[in-house]
């Protein structure tokens, strides 16, 4: 989909279709190979124009990759399912006194998945960092210092080096029904990161798209105050309700599709969901784009209704 939709949609200006993307993991691509090749070869309006067989389907990278990798920061990701994506399992600031002693990685590494949040709690682990939360101690207030410095630093080289008109943001704020720490934490600690992040593209004239997993519904408000102009919630820890009623006419929606429901219903469940989603949150006006992930337990009749799927809705 061309940038016009995108920002046709994103700006309720009337785009022609609904904005549509796949990602398809390589643990997808390495279990079912040609079966799946054939299928993305079906949807040109989708793909466009794929030649079958041409695809390396054993090709891995980074922390994708079955085994252990560390980060810049020192973070430690272990990988049991090649073709996915680790998780953090070494945490380099693992006692208070030891966030006295963090330093930032020297610029240039980025601005990687999970770069505010997540970072946070891949650098003390979850539950240290719930008790420095819970605690207010004053090495929470450090480590967000160091980690919200080198952010502000990246993202502003980031802005100058390139002029794409959108800027690209993802991390997981979530849990499946909650937020991990109060809308009253957040907004104390938390907001004003993503508002100075946010800031610097903006001013440059940017947009800002922001992926974010798990429940957001109590700060949705938040995060369009940030300046976030796209925001990419899942339906399942959300609800649809819920989205329409915060997010509607107020924030544009790249709408994750439901991923938990993808490997265990049919293709007619993966129809319905899909128009649904459209009817509850799309309009001819815009304000809606629809995101599907493709995962190895996603069977391949569901994968093709969600294609399918995606060009029949589209459509306004």
């Amino acid at each position: 989909m061309d940038k016009d939709d995108r920002y046709l949609a994103m700006t309720w200006g009337g785009p022609k279709q609904i904005p549509v993307s796949v990602g398809i993991l390589p643990a997808a691509w390495i279990r079912y190979r040609e079966d799946l090749d054939a299928i993305v070869a079906r949807h040109p309006a989708l793909f466009g124009h794929v030649e079958p067989g041409q695809r390396d389907y054993d090709a891995v990278g980074g922390t994708y990759t079955r085994g252990t990798h560390v980060d810049a920061w020192g973070c430690v990701w272990s990988n049991v399912h090649h073709g996915a994506e680790s998780i953090v399992t070494g945490h380099p600031v693992p006692t208070r006194a030891d966030v006295w002693k963090l330093e930032p990685p020297a610029a240039g590494a980025g601005l990687p998945h999970g770069f505010m949040w997540l970072r946070l709690a891949d650098l003390r682990g979850f539950e240290e960092l719930m008790c420095d939360f819970g605690d207010e101690a004053p090495e929470l207030a450090r480590l967000i210092e160091v980690v919200l410095a080198y952010n502000l630093g990246e993202v502003a080289r980031l802005t100058t080096a390139t002029d794409h008109w959108m800027m690209y943001f993802g991390d997981d704020l979530g849990l499946q029904t909650a937020l991990p720490i109060s809308p009253t934490q957040w907004r104390r600690w938390l907001k004003p990161c993503y508002q100075a992040i946010y800031a610097i593209p903006r001013e440059a004239g940017r947009r800002i798209y922001m992926h974010t997993d798990g429940h957001l519904l109590p700060i949705v408000d938040d995060l369009i105050d940030c300046g976030v102009d796209v925001l990419n919630p899942q339906v399942r820890a959300n609800g649809l309700a819920g989205l329409r009623e915060q997010c509607f006419a107020k924030v544009c929606v790249d709408l994750d599709l439901d991923r938990q429901l993808f490997p265990f219903c049919t293709p007619a469940d993966i129809d319905d969901h899909v128009h649904e989603c459209v009817d509850r949150l799309g309009s001819p006006a815009g304000g809606l784009w629809l995101k599907a992930e493709i995962g190895d337990d996603v069977p391949l009749a569901n994968v093709e209704a969600i294609f399918s799927a995606l060009e029949k809705y589209r459509e306004l």
